[in-house]
């Protein structure tokens, strides 16, 4: 018995993740491109359909995709809702373009095509049977025409008009069709998930008074200053109330004073656990007045999500079961060697009533989102199993797709970019710890033009309230602004902790740790103390919001600059109507000229044409021309430069004027 198969091969779709087992992600508004290989024996015409659908509707749209060559075909769609899309390809024999050529070729060569007139006759007719409406009474007439007779050339002439082709392959006989064997899927988000500048603002230390706890109200009381240097997201820390025992002291000691407050990531006592408000910042009715004054000011709030209870915490007493007990009896603090956090126990993914955890988990997330917030950074994600926050997130998103999940996890690559195909919106990176030009050069390639990008968008944090990276430590103010247009330039999200704005580089000897870091005790900070960055931050923020092209992940490009300590890279729009090219000099200590190579086949000028160049840090103009061009790099004055790319405009003196 001879196997049944499919004549036309359709492989190496892209984008496609591990055989359509993990979904990529755009955003709304998007247009998403997908290509494949498709052909078949002989020299048939083949056509190509780009299928999609919303995931959960049944009916498919189609889209013709086109032939760009050697095999490879390419269609495309708007991506235009929140929502998960499936999508597909089907490709079939065009009989009617085929015999067309074939047609075509017969009557250039002089040859009689009688006979195959017969055949196009029967192929037209076929295809009208097939057709309805308008479309059935246009082939019909043509069918009818091409009955009464003509001569050959004035019916060649009839069959090649453009809509005819489109006609027949809209009616096509599929009866050969291959469906490409997999439904991959795009989940497409806010373009929010693209584009955001993130705060992080320790909640209990927005106050003015010492040895005190802020407020939600005297978090309320920053946010104007928040949004003049141009943040869109305001993330707090664990806002839930503190464990009581083993708490921790100041500088992370074991014993903690009586006053001390103890870390917010020990989440829970007496008076509740994830569901509840530490009452020292307010009560529930004030953390929802704060999400709607950051709402009334263009912000977001995003909560930390922290799955790890205090010894306190309620669920101690009510599901031990759902914790790790040793074999004296005691209960299993946290650890990531070589840190240890007594103060917190970690859950058991994998206990006997795993099912009523996860549920309860679930419900945390839906419990804040139904207070206004829709946006949570995820604290150590890689500790837990990843099939949970597939199906987490999965949950969330199907009734609130519009739900950003930022993962905490710096841990092992492998592990980090796992996290983001099972479903992580975005994804901290190790940005924090690359310095240098090659590093920064061969790591955000990687993010950004691989295909790492199809799945995970990096946030560039600049720091965190575990990392104060040796740089920040050593480097100082020119450090803080020239890590700041990194992270705000290189990436189209970013964030800062607080204190980045202030400089704030005091760090616990031979650590990462800050020196009397907020995490264990009450600070009142002077938010304008001298030395302060606060208005460079806004400068940068505001050259992000006025550049399209900086609102883009994956257009990033390093071009060349001849001094190993100068980064040169630049972002375009698609139709170049926007370019954006960065320069900054990665040392904090010493000015450094080099010669740059303007990118100008990218930026599609001609090597004689004069350009108008923007430095939008300062506000200089400078009118250049060719590829060389060579800049100096002070980091006691500016450490880098962001240069808007304009071509000359010609003012038109034929007109006259009076």
């Amino acid at each position: 018995m001879v196997q049944q198969f499919k004549a036309i091969i359709i492989k190496n779709v892209y984008p496609e993740l591990d055989s359509s087992r993990y979904p990529v992600k755009r955003e709304v508004g998007d247009l998403f491109e997908v290509g494949a290989d498709i052909f078949k024996e002989g020299h048939d015409v083949l056509s190509a359909l780009l299928k999609y659908r919303r995931k959960q509707d049944d009916d498919w749209h189609e889209t013709p995709m086109e032939f760009v060559d050697n095999d490879r075909w390419c269609g495309s769609f708007i991506l235009q809702e929140n929502t998960r899309y499936v999508y597909t390809i089907e490709a079939f024999t065009n009989v009617f373009e085929s015999w067309l050529l074939n047609l075509v070729i017969k009557s250039q060569a002089g040859a009689d095509i009688s006979s195959e007139l017969l055949d196009g006759q029967r192929i037209i007719g076929e295809a009208a049977e097939r057709a309805v409406g308008d479309d059935r009474k246009t082939l019909e007439a043509t069918l009818h025409q091409l009955k009464r007779g003509a001569d050959q050339k004035r019916t060649v002439v009839i069959l090649t008009a453009e809509w005819l082709p489109q006609l027949m392959t809209k009616h096509a006989d599929r009866r050969d069709a291959t469906v490409y064997d997999r439904e991959p899927e795009v989940v497409v988000d806010r373009q929010e998930a693209r584009f955001a500048a993130w705060y992080e603002m320790f909640h209990r230390s927005q106050g003015k008074v010492p040895g005190r706890s802020a407020t939600f109200a005297d978090c309320e009381q920053r946010l104007p200053e928040i949004k003049a240097m141009g943040f869109d997201v305001v993330y707090l820390p664990p806002i839930h109330p503190v464990g009581r025992n083993q708490r921790k002291g100041r500088n992370n000691t074991l014993e903690a004073g009586p006053n001390d407050p103890g870390s917010p990531w020990a989440i829970g006592n007496e008076l509740g656990g994830h569901k509840a408000v530490n009452p020292e910042l307010g009560t529930l009715e004030d953390f929802e007045h704060l999400v709607q004054a950051v709402k009334d000011l263009g912000m977001e709030v995003a909560l930390d999500f922290a799955i790890q209870c205090s010894a306190d915490h309620p669920y101690i007493k009510e599901h031990p079961d759902w914790f790790y007990n040793r074999p004296n009896g005691s209960m299993r603090y946290a650890e990531n060697p070589p840190k240890k956090y007594q103060d917190i126990y970690p859950l058991n993914f994998y206990c006997e009533n795993r099912e009523v955890l996860w549920q309860e988990l679930k419900s945390i997330v839906l419990f804040w989102i139904e207070r206004g917030v829709r946006i949570f950074r995820v604290d150590n994600p890689h500790t837990k199993p990843f099939h949970f926050w597939e199906w987490l997130i999965q949950e969330i998103q199907q009734s609130y797709p519009d739900v950003i999940f930022l993962s905490e996890a710096f841990t092992r690559p492998k592990v980090l970019k796992f996290l983001a195909k099972v479903g992580f919106t975005q994804s901290y990176t190790y940005f924090t710890w690359r310095n240098f030009k090659e590093e920064l050069t061969e790591y955000m390639t990687e993010l950004t033009q691989s295909e790492v990008s199809e799945y995970l968008r990096g946030n560039l944090f600049t720091n965190t309230p575990d990392i104060l990276p040796p740089i920040l430590q050593r480097g100082g103010r020119p450090a803080f602004k020239m890590r700041l247009v990194l992270a705000a330039t290189l990436s189209s999200v970013y964030g800062i902790y607080n204190g980045f704005e202030l400089c704030e580089n005091t760090a616990i000897p031979g650590t990462e740790e800050y020196l009397n870091s907020e995490k264990y005790e009450y600070k009142v900070w002077d938010w304008d103390r001298p030395g302060n960055i606060k208005d460079y931050i806004g400068t940068v923020n505001r050259i992000r919001n006025e550049n399209p092209a900086l609102h883009l992940y994956k257009n990033l490009r390093f071009y060349r600059a001849d001094d190993e300590n100068v980064l040169f890279y630049g972002k375009m729009t698609p139709d170049k109507a926007n370019i954006v090219l960065v320069m900054v000099n990665l040392d904090p200590f010493q000015t450094h000229e080099s010669i740059i190579h303007m990118p100008l086949e990218d930026m599609e000028i001609n090597p004689e044409e004069k350009y108008i160049v923007d430095e939008l840090i300062t506000g200089a103009t400078y009118l250049w021309t060719g590829e060389i061009q060579r800049v100096s790099l002070d980091p006691q004055v500016e450490t880098a430069m962001i240069l808007r790319i304009s071509r000359w405009a010609y003012k038109d003196y034929d007109t006259p004027c009076f």
